[in-house]
C-alpha cells in the first residue's frame, strides 16, 4: 500500500515541488485540507480532501477540519504495537508516514497597522499544532515537517536511505516543538498586551517566555573564544532583522550590541519632530564619545566626530536623517565599523564605497524597539520594561536662586537625553548641544566627574553638566563650579540635596532636578 502524508499548509514555499515528488518520485497518497487541497488540485496534483477520507464535512467556517480520529488516529499509531494496528483496522484508519503542516500567520496578522482583536484571535491555530505535536511525539513512527526549509531535506532522506532516518526525524520532531512553542508565545505575548479589562500595561507577566530563530551564525561573541549567534524573535523581521545593509563586512556580536546603543541614543532626536534639528551620534564600547545636533546632517556629525575624534576612530555611528553627499564625504575621512541611518541618498551610496569595510545599514524606523529589557543571572534571569521615559523639562524643579533662560534649558535638556545613554555613574558636560566630556562606568560620582571636566578642558568654561543620579555631597557641584560649568542637572532625592543646593547657589549655578532617575548598568 501507497504510504499515506497530510499536507495542510499556510505557507505554500515549495509546496507543490515536495508534493510532486512524493506522488510521482516516491508515489505516495496526499490528503489535504482547505486551501492546500485547493492549490494541489489546481496544479495537478492527485490529492483527496481531509473531509472526504474522513467523511466528516468542515464545520465552523472550517474551525474544524482536521480534528478527528481517522487524522489523529493515523498520526499517533504506534507501529509496533499489534493493539493499535488492530485499532487502526478496525476503524479503517491508514497510517499516516508523512505530516506536512504550518501553522496560520498570526504574527504577520498582529504586525498590521490597526488590527482588531477579533481578527487576532480568527489566526490563533488549533488544528495545526494539534497535529504537528501529536506527529512530533510519535516522531518513532512518522516525520513531521513544520518549516519549509526541511522540504528538501527530507526528500533526500529517502532518496539516499528509503526511508528517513530516526535522527532525522527526531530533529525534526524538535524543530516542531520549537515551531509551536515560539507559536504560542507569540499568542500570549498579544494577549497580556491586549487584555480586555483594567490590566496596568506595565506589568509584567507571571509567566515570561523569550524565543527566538536563529538568522546568523557570528564570528564569535564578545572574544574570539565564545561562540555566538544572533536570533530573531517572531517570524516578522523587526528592528535589526529588518535592517537592509548597503555594504560591508558582516556584523559581528560587538557591532550589534553597539548599534543598538546607538540606535537607543538617536531615537531620542526624531528627525520628523520640530525641536529637534539633525542629530548624530558616535558610539564606542555602548558609550557614546560624541553627540551632537545641527542645523545639518554634516554639521551635527562634524561636530559629534570633533568632541572626541580620538574615540571616534573606529566607532559606530547613528544619524536620524538620511545620509546626504557631504555627510558622506565626511564619513569616508576616518576609519568606522557601522553607519546606520534611516536612509541614503544615491550620490551618498556612491561617495561611501570608497571605504568599502564599513558596514552601512538603513532602518527607516530608528525609534522602535524591545518593550522588555532581559538580564540573565545563576539560575533564571531579570525582566524590566524599557527606560522610555519621556523627559518633560514643565515638571522640573529649578532649585537655585539662578534661573536658566530658554536656551540654557534646551541645553539641560540635551545633556539629560545623552547622560541617560551613558553607563552608570554618568557624567555629561555639554555646550551648543553637543558633548564635550563624558565620565561613564566609574565607581564613584566624582570620578565620573572628573574624567568628564578632564575631557571638556577649557570648553568647560560656560558649559552644562548632567548627572543620571544625584549628588550625595556638595563635592561634584564645586568640582562642577571650578571648571566653570554654569548649569547642571540631576535627578535629585538624595538626603543631602539641601547641600547641593546650597553650594550651587553660593557659588552662582543653576541647578534643576529632574525627579527622574536614569541608572543604565
Amino acid at each position: 500500500m501507497a504510504k499515506l502524508a497530510l499536507l495542510s499548509t499556510s505557507d505554500k514555499t515549495g509546496l507543490l515541488e515536495l508534493a510532486r515528488s512524493l506522488v510521482e518520485e516516491f508515489e505516495f497518497d496526499i490528503i489535504s485540507s482547505g486551501g492546500t487541497a485547493q492549490a494541489l488540485k489546481q496544479a495537478g496534483i492527485p490529492v483527496t480532501k481531509v473531509s472526504d477520507y474522513t467523511g466528516s464535512p468542515e464545520i465552523l467556517g472550517g474551525r474544524v477540519k482536521t480534528l478527528h480520529p481517522r487524522i489523529h488516529g493515523g498520526i499517533l499509531a504506534r507501529q509496533n504495537l499489534e493493539a493499535d494496528l488492530a485499532d487502526l483496522e478496525a476503524n479503517q484508519i491508514r497510517p499516516i508516514a508523512l505530516v506536512v503542516v504550518n501553522l496560520y500567520p498570526f504574527e504577520q496578522t498582529i504586525a498590521k497597522p490597526d488590527v482588531s482583536l477579533e481578527d487576532a484571535i480568527e489566526q490563533i491555530d488549533i488544528g495545526g499544532p494539534a497535529m504537528i505535536r501529536a506527529a512530533a511525539k510519535n516522531f518513532a513512527h512518522l516525520t513531521v515537517l513544520s518549516t519549509p526549509q526541511l522540504y528538501n531535506d527530507y526528500l533526500e532522506e529517502l532518496r539516499q536511505y528509503g526511508e528517513p532516518s530516526l535522527s532525522f526525524r527526531q530533529a525534526c520532531a524538535l524543530r516542531a516543538f520549537e515551531h509551536t512553542s515560539a507559536y504560542d508565545r507569540a499568542i500570549a505575548t498579544y494577549l497580556v498586551q491586549h487584555s480586555v479589562g483594567s490590566l496596568d500595561p506595565a506589568t509584567l507577566p507571571h509567566q515570561f517566555n523569550l524565543t527566538g530563530t536563529q538568522i546568523q551564525s557570528l564570528r564569535y561573541g564578545e572574544n574570539p573564544h565564545q561562540p555566538a549567534a544572533w536570533y530573531q524573535t517572531g517570524t516578522h523581521p523587526m528592528g535589526w532583522a529588518a535592517a537592509q545593509k548597503l555594504q560591508g563586512k558582516e556584523l559581528s556580536y560587538n557591532n550589534l550590541v553597539d548599534l543598538e546603543a546607538a540606535r537607543r541614543i538617536i531615537a531620542e532626536f526624531p528627525a520628523d519632530s520640530p525641536e529637534h534639528p539633525a542629530a548624530a551620534v558616535i558610539i564606542k564600547h555602548t558609550n557614546p564619545c560624541g553627540v551632537a545636533l545641527g542645523q545639518s546632517l554634516v554639521e551635527a556629525y562634524t561636530k559629534a566626530f570633533n568632541a572626541d575624534s580620538t574615540s571616534a576612530f573606529g566607532g559606530i555611528v547613528a544619524l536620524n536623517r538620511p545620509i546626504d553627499a557631504p555627510t558622506a564625504t565626511e564619513l569616508t575621512k576616518t576609519f568606522l565599523e557601522c553607519v546606520v541611518a534611516p536612509g541614503c541618498d544615491p550620490e551618498a551610496e556612491q561617495i561611501l564605497t570608497a571605504k568599502s569595510k564599513v558596514r552601512v545599514l538603513l532602518l527607516p524606523d530608528l525609534a522602535s524597539g524591545t518593550p522588555h529589557l532581559v538580564k540573565q543571572i545563576a539560575g533564571g534571569f531579570l525582566v524590566q520594561t524599557a527606560d522610555d521615559a519621556i523627559a518633560n523639562p514643565t515638571q522640573w524643579q529649578i532649585v537655585t536662586d539662578r534661573q536658566p533662560t530658554p536656551a540654557q534649558l534646551e541645553e539641560l535638556l540635551f545633556a539629560w537625553k545623552v547622560s541617560k545613554h551613558v553607563k552608570s555613574n554618568a557624567i555629561v558636560v555639554t555646550r551648543d548641544r553637543t558633548t564635550l566630556g563624558i565620565g561613564a562606568g566609574q565607581m564613584n560620582r566624582v570620578g565620573s566627574v572628573k574624567i568628564a571636566l578632564e575631557q571638556a578642558a577649557e570648553q568647560a568654561k560656560g558649559a552644562t553638566l548632567a548627572s543620571d543620579g544625584f549628588f550625595p555631597f556638595d563635592d561634584s557641584v564645586k568640582t562642577a563650579a571650578a571648571a566653570g560649568i554654569e548649569a547642571i542637572v540631576q535627578p535629585g532625592g538624595s538626603l543631602r540635596d539641601a547641600d547641593s543646593i546650597k553650594a550651587a547657589n553660593e557659588l552662582d549655578l543653576i541647578m534643576v532636578l529632574t525627579g527622574v532617575r536614569h541608572f543604565l548598568h
